[in-house]
């Protein structure tokens, strides 16, 4: 699944055009490699995160691609 569609999904972020922004502008990394919207994403990848001031660390524990709401955080684990 593409890095901006997961991180829409699994509301991490609310809109997928914000999700693709983020990319384009260097703010996602995946595996600490910097991501473009279009790269895949699969079970068991690191994504890092960097909006504003907060930096988000999650690792993907499904792809799954319709996810309810209630759903939605049990397709990543949170990392501190």
């Amino acid at each position: 699944m593409r890095i901006d569609k997961y991180l829409k999904n699994s509301r991490i972020i609310k809109r997928r055009t914000v999700a693709k922004s983020a990319c384009d502008k260097g703010l996602i990394k995946i595996n600490e490699k910097i991501a473009k919207a279009g790269d895949e994403v699969v079970i068991g990848d690191i994504i890092e995160i960097k909006l504003g001031n907060k930096e988000i660390l999650v690792k993907v524990l499904s792809v799954d691609d319709n996810v309810s709401k209630d759903e939605a955080s049990s397709i990543y684990e949170r990392i501190d």
